[in-house]
């Protein structure tokens, strides 16, 4: 028989939940401990590297995508409270995206000779300075201004056809010179002097026997170029080969200390060919002018190029900077412009800075030598890594011999980004920042042993973070519990009992309200 107060008794449920918590706790070992940590550990690593993979290849954390694109829709995140708002600013957005040109790789008006600078370089160090991706653009380049339809009509050409779509180097000089045989060639001497000399003074030469077969061609091709369109398609062909040939030659005066005299090729050539836009030659005169310190003539030559209706590049922005830089650096103070504030022509150069700052953010680290230079390719993206290269490869002696223009430089160039505090979206006076820049200069750059720079900077995100210190903590503890298994089995069983004190709380305080009956009732379902 029962009593009536065995009723009254709590059953297995009332006084064992936690007798069973701290049974189940006795029967861990320390080995159940080391393998939950170090499976912790492992799995938050190997989510660490995903996370970090992604992060690098696409820019943003796995994790947080997943969790914009799939769970926040799910959890009633999307406010679609305000169609029209949307559709707007989508539209803004779009026509924002039509106004603002793709990035495009331009040809780099300072590019290196390869057989006399750029092999070089590969000889000394070992080192290739172009990547396949910029070669390729200049075979493509050369097919264009180099070679048209009618060059079938010509033995030479014919042969100098293939020699540029070949892909071996020795390939293409035995072609040019095989070329030569036959006549004489304005696009073998090209090529010779680009692949095959070894010096400025080799090329140089060779280029002036360019010339004359150059200059040959494009008057027999001038009195043909009304025609036909195929005599048309020459005698413009014959135009980039003649244009071409004087460019280098005033770039290998420029080279060789014949300063005046290449200033003086270039606007020869600028005068002839005033149509010929392409190949930016201006920027070839800036340089050599800022060689002869002739300040006067830089600002007419700017004043003419640095137009809005024209396309800027770092060249015409940094140059306009470092002029009125120089009227101010070499009495600039900023603790003195501190306490008194920027005079108008101190304001001016300040202004000139933020706005070349802002068309190409990178070139002040290179001016500032934060970081290492190397060769620049042969081709550039504006605004971009590699335009920023060129420019400070050929641009950096000028800056450092106007005094206190790296100074100024120094103590303004970051104030740019207060006023462009979201550059992707947003630009104060150019267009936003392109997004596309960094992967085309990871095309153009060498990334073996250059770190490409990135704008804007891209901060770690957080679950990259977490899963770092997840996998930290995790990896301590299985390292903690393997070298101390008696002693982290007690730290272990005292954390899993603190951690479920509340819980053990919470089953008391509903086990004195709730009836027994009821209660075993309960457990018993």
């Amino acid at each position: 028989m029962l009593s009536p107060n065995s009723f009254l008794a709590p059953g297995p449920a009332m006084f064992g939940t936690e007798s069973s918590l701290s049974m189940f706790l006795n029967t861990l070992t320390p080995k159940f401990y080391v393998a939950l940590t170090g499976t912790s550990s492992l799995i938050s690593g190997l989510i660490l590297i995903f996370e970090w993979w992604y992060f690098r290849k696409y820019g943003t954390s796995f994790i947080e995508q997943v969790s914009v694109s799939h769970l926040r829709p799910l959890l009633g995140g999307v406010d679609n409270s305000s169609p029209t708002n949307s559709n707007s600013s989508n539209g803004d957005a779009d026509s924002n995206r039509q106004s603002v040109s793709e990035c495009k790789v331009w040809r780099n008006p300072l590019n290196l000779f390869r057989g006399a600078e750029y092999n070089r370089y590969t000889w000394v160090t070992g080192r290739e300075p172009l990547t396949y991706y910029d070669m390729n653009l200049s075979a493509q380049d050369h097919q264009t201004f180099f070679t048209c339809d009618s060059d079938h009509l010509r033995p030479a050409d014919a042969i100098m056809q293939k020699a540029w779509r070949e892909r071996n180097p020795q390939a293409r000089i035995s072609a040019a010179h095989e070329a030569l045989e036959l006549e004489d060639c304005a696009t073998a001497y090209i090529l010779l002097a680009e692949e095959e000399a070894t010096t400025i003074v080799e090329a140089e030469k060779l280029f002036k026997q360019a010339v004359k077969a150059g200059e040959g061609c494009y008057r027999r091709s001038q009195h043909l170029q009304h025609h036909g369109a195929q005599y048309e398609a020459q005698h413009r062909r014959d135009t980039n080969v003649l244009v071409y040939i004087k460019r280098r030659l005033a770039m290998c005066s420029r080279k060789l200390g014949r300063t005046r005299e290449a200033v003086k090729m270039m606007r020869d050539l600028m005068k002839e060919f005033p149509l010929l836009s392409m190949f930016n030659i201006h920027e070839n005169l800036l340089e050599s002018l800022l060689e002869l310190q002739n300040y006067a003539d830089v600002q007419a030559v700017l004043a003419k190029y640095d137009d809005i209706s024209l396309p800027k590049s770092a060249t015409i922005c940094y140059t306009a900077a470092l002029l009125k830089a120089r009227a101010v650096s070499d009495k600039f103070s900023p603790e003195a412009a501190s306490r008194r504030g920027l005079s108008t022509a101190e304001m001016n150069a300040v202004e000139a800075i933020h706005r070349a700052v802002e068309f190409n953010p990178h070139v002040p680290k290179y001016l500032l030598e934060m970081k290492s230079l190397i060769l620049p390719p042969e081709h550039i993206l504006k605004r971009g890594d590699s335009e920023a290269i060129a420019y400070a490869f050929f641009h950096l002696q000028h800056w450092k011999r106007v005094e206190g223009a790296l100074n100024l430089l120094h103590c303004t160039w970051e104030g740019t980004f207060r006023m462009i505090p979201y550059p992707l979206e947003k630009g104060h006076l150019f267009y936003p920042y392109p997004i596309c820049t960094e992967t085309a200069d990871r095309e153009l750059l060498p990334t073996v042993f250059h770190e490409v720079s990135v704008y804007p900077k891209k901060e770690l995100p957080f679950f990259i973070l977490f899963t770092a210190g997840l996998c930290s903590f995790t990896a301590m503890l299985a390292l903690l519990t393997h070298q101390f298994p008696e002693l982290m089995g007690v730290f272990a069983k005292a954390f899993l009992s603190t951690l479920f004190a509340p819980l053990n709380f919470i089953m008391e305080k509903v086990e004195s309200i709730l009836p027994s009956s009821l209660w075993h009732q309960l457990t018993r379902i």
